[in-house]
């Protein structure tokens, strides 16, 4: 009789959120097949785990899940960990799935923290609707064809990315589509956990002048839906104005215009600021 395979929610940041059961889990398996086996022996260490590690990671899955599948039909148990977070979201642990599917050997989830539903619930977006899309390619080819399919998306879109490519990716969301709100969320669950919640040009001005540290989750809203503007460009200005005689910033006086003219906020915005840039 097969063993089975079991995905093991790991925590993103704080140790505290490995769940009784993942802990049970982890201690009651034949071996744990683990991302970086570095980074998950501190965490067997942190809990007293002692258990063989056998590495499964982008670069060796085809020869590490040789390995295991064998192990896995023989009958004996295997908890699939990432380095944080849920094994299988965005994660070479998809395969290892796959292929115990079809050999019929059995799944079972231990559910755990993920940083994606996580920046999710953090970042004042809508969240009834979302589309993930992971991290975008390096190739200028497929980072170009991933963005632009993104354009006219009305979900929320979530993506993850590395500090060191943050401006970059900044760059060129705002390129494409936009400039939108967004939460460039960090450090979540630690000490210095971090929602920042703005517009992407304002997110872009802020890291250029502050090294990003730390994984982000970016959060962005979707595309509007295609409105026809109800009254030409000057006179949803001068709605614009009668915001900011109220003593509104311009920021919320163009949200509010634009709800009420049917202009995109961003366009509001602009406009008003070449306008009393020229004036």
């Amino acid at each position: 009789m097969a063993g089975t395979l079991y995905l093991v929610g790991t925590p993103i940041g704080n140790l505290g959120d490995l769940s009784p059961r993942a802990l049970e889990t982890l201690r009651s398996v034949d071996f744990i097949a683990a991302e970086d086996t570095r980074v998950t022996r501190k965490l067997m260490t942190h809990f007293d785990i002692r258990k063989p590690l056998v590495s499964y990671y982008e670069h060796n899955r085809v020869e590490s899940a040789a390995v295991i599948l064998p192990r896995l039909q023989a009958g004996e148990s295997c908890a699939l960990v990432s380095d944080a977070g849920m094994p299988a979201i965005s994660d070479p642990g998809e395969d290892l799935v796959r292929l115990c599917a079809q050999e019929g050997i059995p799944v079972a989830t231990v559910p755990g923290p993920c940083a994606l539903v996580t920046a999710l619930a953090l970042s004042g977006l809508p969240t009834q609707r979302f589309t993930f899309e992971g991290f975008l390619s390096n190739s200028g080819k497929s980072r170009r064809e991933h963005l632009a399919s993104l354009k006219e998306e009305r979900r929320t879109i979530v993506l993850y990315e590395a500090p060191h490519k943050l401006i970059r990716t900044l760059e060129d969301l705002l390129e494409v589509l936009g400039d939108r709100d967004i939460a460039l969320c960090r450090e979540l669950t630690k000490f210095h956990e971090e929602a920042r919640r703005t517009t992407i040009a304002q997110a872009l001005e802020y890291y250029q002048r502050e090294r990003p540290r730390g994984e982000f989750v970016l959060v962005i809203r979707g595309a509007p839906a295609n409105r026809t503007p109800r009254m030409s460009l000057e006179e949803a200005l001068e709605v614009l104005d009668r915001f900011r005689r109220d003593g509104l910033p311009l920021k919320e006086a163009s949200r509010l215009a634009a709800a009420e003219t049917g202009h995109s906020k961003s366009n509001l915005y602009h406009a008003a600021v070449v306008r009393d840039r020229n004036a």
